[in-house]
């Protein structure tokens, strides 16, 4: 062969090199959306989808990032928690996602984590959650205990001066080992083992009249009394409307909610609710300029000028910009670069500050206690005076006190003991 054929060859080897190179450089960034549109969570999920869809156009409105747009990919696993590991495998494998935004109770998260770490993929999760779990494959940017459900207790006994406590929650593993930590954390501060009443109902729970009256009866004793929620989905309904039934005013014996937000207040007459509290890191009522671009931005999306906003669309708000950051930062959305890259980026909240991603993968957020309005909004009443960093692991669980997460090199773990000196010492303390 010539010469000129072999520099033809070449030049035609390089050309279509480029052109497969430019093909690929123009490849969408595929976006995982693994939410519940249909079942008992669908009350509460279903918005995040739309909240993801709205960010995803947004982005590409903006020129997408790396000179790439933003595909979403849309799976339903139904409020079905084993369905959530096949979608989220169908996702990564057979849908080839970057990155997935999804799940909302931690039965689901938790079927979902296996596949994510077998298959190396990213899940920013959204949804307040019980803690006592660290992956170099999740970025948690929901609340952790420290970061909701310690400060809520904190306040209810320091300013509202309450002496007994009813821990009601669905029946899984988010409240189970939420109120483990209460409890502990309870009977630190002196809190006899009378004065703690625990409850736990199934998924879409009804028929609460037998359980409210219980309630009723034990905050009868002349202490005050407060009822400590987790639970989750649409068995808030009845249960706050049974409350109402039963005349259960708020003055007497408030409940706090760690899983009822606008969203969820939208279905129900929250007219005998009001003073009822809820413990979030975000309400529609803050008045930040971040807040009304972005109520503006979700009006405008869903048509619908009654259309609410909750704490678990700010985590989605801030993970996705969080994710835009990082690939930008790395320069690409290849999974180990945006896992490197992440740790350190600083993207606005929208309550007028900033979020931080820890070295343990959860994120810095202030902490706001709301009371409900009978216009199914919040008024804040109270806050922390800055921003608090998440503990992937309770001070308040005998197996979790001493291990921390850092998932920077050289240390790169999730459950170091700092006593002991090594990694893995995992108490498992949440599948107990």
């Amino acid at each position: 062969m010539s010469i000129k054929k072999h520099v033809k060859l070449g030049l035609s080897a390089l050309a279509l090199s480029i052109s497969f190179n430019s093909v690929a450089a123009e490849d969408p960034i595929r976006v995982g959306i693994l939410h519940s549109l249909s079942g008992t969570m669908a009350i509460s999920e279903s918005t995040l989808k739309d909240t993801m869809l709205m960010l995803i156009e947004k982005q590409n409105e903006a020129g997408g990032v790396l000179g790439r747009q933003l595909e979403p990919v849309v799976v339903d696993p139904a409020s079905n928690w084993p369905l959530f590991a096949e979608k989220a495998r169908e996702l990564l494998a057979k849908e080839k996602v970057d990155v997935i935004f999804g799940n909302w109770t931690s039965v689901s998260r938790k079927s979902v984590l296996p596949v994510i770490e077998e298959l190396n993929g990213l899940l920013f999760y959204p949804v307040q959650y019980e803690g006592e779990e660290s992956s170099q494959n999740v970025f948690y940017t929901g609340a952790a205990p420290n970061q909701q459900a310690i400060p809520a207790v904190d306040y209810l006994m320091n300013d509202i001066g309450v002496e007994r406590w009813v821990l009601a929650g669905t029946d899984y593993v988010y409240p189970r080992t939420t109120n483990k930590i209460l409890e502990t954390y309870l009977k630190d501060k002196g809190v006899a083992a009378e004065d703690i009443m625990v409850n736990y109902t199934p998924f879409g729970h009804s028929n609460w009249q037998s359980i409210v009256s219980d309630i009723k009866a034990f905050g009868a004793t002349g202490k005050k009394t407060a009822v400590v929620s987790t639970i989750n989905g649409d068995a808030n309904v009845p249960f706050y409307r049974e409350l109402g039934n039963q005349g259960i005013d708020a003055a007497d014996i408030p409940v706090v909610a760690f899983s009822v937000g606008e969203q969820e207040l939208s279905g129900i007459d929250t007219g005998p609710l009001v003073g009822h509290l809820a413990a979030w890191n975000y309400f529609m009522s803050v008045e930040s300029d971040a807040n009304y671009d972005f109520i503006d931005a979700w009006v405008a999306h869903t048509g619908n000028e009654e259309a609410v906003t909750n704490d678990p669309m700010e985590a989605h708000y801030i993970g996705f910009n969080m994710y835009i950051e990082a690939v930008k930062k790395a320069g690409t959305a290849e999974v180990d670069a945006v896992k490197d890259a992440i740790i350190g980026v600083s993207v606005p909240n929208l309550t007028g500050g900033f979020a931080t991603m820890m070295p343990n993968h959860h994120i810095t957020k202030p902490v706001l206690i709301g009371e409900i309005q009978d216009n199914g909004q919040f008024s804040v009443v109270w806050e922390t005076p800055s921003t608090v960093a998440g503990d992937a692991w309770s001070d308040f669980l005998p197996g979790s006190k001493d291990l921390i997460s850092d998932w920077r090199k050289p240390l790169f773990c999730g459950n170091f003991n700092v006593v002991s000196g090594t990694c893995g010492a995992q108490a498992n303390v949440a599948n107990k």
